[in-house]
């Protein structure tokens, strides 16, 4: 299962991640555990920043960067269950000065599951104080 990264459009989404559900993602009847979702989509946003050469690590290395969640707004629409493969897209949203409003889509074969729009604030390691992103994805 390889992810896929796409160009930006508004149709489509800038990245796609596949991600199988255990037995650990699922509550007591099988279903996906609903704060499990972010955990999804966090893994999604952090490849989709690989692909495009920005390791979350080497950011705070080379420049003193992090991301911090500073809001999430998600709507969970069907359940996932055991053994389901799904497809979380990446697109972003807006991109400010020192932040990123990132939209997230969870799908199960064409069925939305999940979305979800996370904002994430740049901040300076050293003094969790807000810092420009040290790059431009526009």
């Amino acid at each position: 299962m390889m992810a896929r990264l796409r160009q930006a459009h508004l149709s489509s989404p800038a990245f796609v991640f596949p991600v199988r559900i255990y037995y650990e993602d699922t509550d007591a009847g099988g279903v996906v555990y609903h704060a499990n979702f972010l955990c999804f989509m966090e893994r999604a946003r952090t490849e989709w920043l690989r692909e495009l050469g920005y390791e979350l690590n080497k950011l705070e290395q080379e420049y003193g960067f992090l991301f911090a969640v500073r809001s999430v707004d998600i709507d969970y629409i069907k359940p996932a269950y055991l053994n389901d493969l799904l497809r979380v897209e990446v697109s972003i949203a807006r991109q400010g000065k020192a932040s990123l409003d990132i939209d997230h889509e969870v799908y199960r074969d064409e069925i939305l599951v999940c979305r979800a729009r996370i904002k994430l604030a740049g901040i300076a390691a050293d003094t969790f104080r807000p810092m420009a992103l040290p790059f431009n994805l526009d």
